[in-house]
């Protein structure tokens, strides 16, 4: 298994706006190659790959050491990105999207589409959240 070398930038101290958007566009090119770049949000640091890209998801997998039947959390920019991964959003769920996205809820929806069969532990449900962290979102939205 290749690596690209590790890197660490704390953005969130940097005044710089350009020298920001540089360090997220590469964090974001380096997620579209496959590759599992940490990230804040307004809870914790967690790992991100392409929740699309099976290998790139056993990479997070591997990091941590986290069991394969273990479901990772997908995190979205939007609310128009779930369209693609989930089928429907209940009224339980809708209420709970405009009380507290974005912000640290993750809700379990039925899954579609493209999500890697590792992010969901081989369930038919998949893990959604929208953190309020600005720099997350930032990276969710230039790594779609």
């Amino acid at each position: 298994m290749s690596y690209k070398q590790t890197k660490i930038f704390n953005v969130d101290k940097i005044n710089d706006e350009d020298k920001k958007r540089e360090y997220i566009s590469d964090a974001a090119m380096w997620i579209s190659e496959g590759e599992v770049v940490a990230f804040p949000t307004e809870t914790v640091y967690g790992l991100g790959a392409n929740a699309l890209d099976e290998k790139a998801i056993a990479k997070i997998f591997e990091a941590k050491g986290r069991p394969s039947d273990n479901p990772l959390i997908v995190h979205i920019a939007n609310r128009e990105q779930l369209s693609e991964l989930i089928t429907d959003i209940t009224p339980a769920a809708e209420k709970l999207m405009e009380a507290f996205w974005p912000g640290p809820l993750t809700i379990i929806f039925k899954k579609k589409g493209p999500i890697a069969p590792n992010v969901t532990a081989g369930l038919d449900t998949v893990a959604i959240r929208m953190p309020s962290h600005p720099l997350a979102l930032k990276l969710i939205e230039a790594a779609n």
